[in-house]
């Protein structure tokens, strides 16, 4: 197995320390450090890059650092660390700039119900806030606006759409490396897993699979999207301009 790397190594330690860091904190760190929908006012302008090193239990940091060791290693050996953490960074903001894109059609969706309702903006956001007029909290509370508060209340933590870029690569620069997955017996080519499995988990399961199951995963499966939809435009993008990679160097 590839020895680890300086930038995937200093990117753990990073996290872990996060990690054990709001294990001591608790709520406080979150609330300052967790990525916040912008029209919140817990929002801050260094959480869409903070939020990556927080992560929401063990198996959650768990499984992104085993993914960052087991992928990130390889591409930081045959890109350079620049370019690795570049891509990496890069993939991080493209997930939460996603995950927002899609927050805001759903606040601005549930805002316009209320608002043909004779409602302001500014009225909302403040009894959201605690601040405003009652008298708006049982109209809130009889209309169905599940994905309004969500999007306004919902935070996002985690390095899973920095990592999913990390897949969209691997499987660019090898796709016939064949990965050895839990619960089936073969192995399997690179190049078939990372598509299928992210749209079982995150276009199939992130679309349906709450509604279909009656419960929240807590998943941002649009910043796993947003994550590898990055990692793929910029994998697209060098190869087309693969003879000008020495600029990294």
């Amino acid at each position: 197995m590839m020895n680890i790397t300086p930038i995937v190594k200093q990117l753990l330690i990073i996290n872990v320390l996060f990690f054990i860091g709001t294990l001591f904190v608790g709520e406080p760190a979150y609330q300052i450090l967790a990525m916040f929908f912008p029209e919140n006012q817990g929002f801050h302008f260094w959480q869409p890059l903070t939020h990556m090193f927080m992560h929401g239990g063990f198996a959650h940091i768990a499984f992104n650092m085993f993914a960052l060791y087991s992928f990130g290693s390889t591409l930081e050996h045959f890109w350079g660390e620049k370019k690795f953490l570049f891509f990496y960074i890069s993939c991080g903001l493209g997930a939460v700039l996603v995950n927002t894109a899609v927050s805001y059609y759903f606040f601005q969706d549930g805002l316009s119900v209320l608002m043909n309702q004779g409602f302001s903006k500014e009225e909302v956001i403040a009894v959201l806030n605690g601040k405003g007029s009652n008298e708006l909290v049982p109209i809130l509370q009889s209309v169905d606006l599940k994905n309004f508060f969500e999007a306004y209340f919902g935070t996002v933590v985690g390095a899973s759409g920095a990592i999913y870029g990390l897949l969209i690569a691997f499987a660019f620069m090898f796709p016939n490396a064949e990965l050895g997955i839990m619960f089936i017996p073969v192995p399997v080519k690179a190049k078939y897993f990372v598509p299928v499995y992210m749209l079982l988990f995150d276009g199939f399961f992130g679309i349906f699979g709450n509604s279909l199951m009656g419960i929240d995963s807590g998943i941002a499966h649009f910043a796993h999207i947003g994550g590898a939809l990055f990692g793929f435009l910029i994998m697209w993008y060098w190869k087309k301009n693969q003879f000008n990679d020495n600029r990294w160097n």
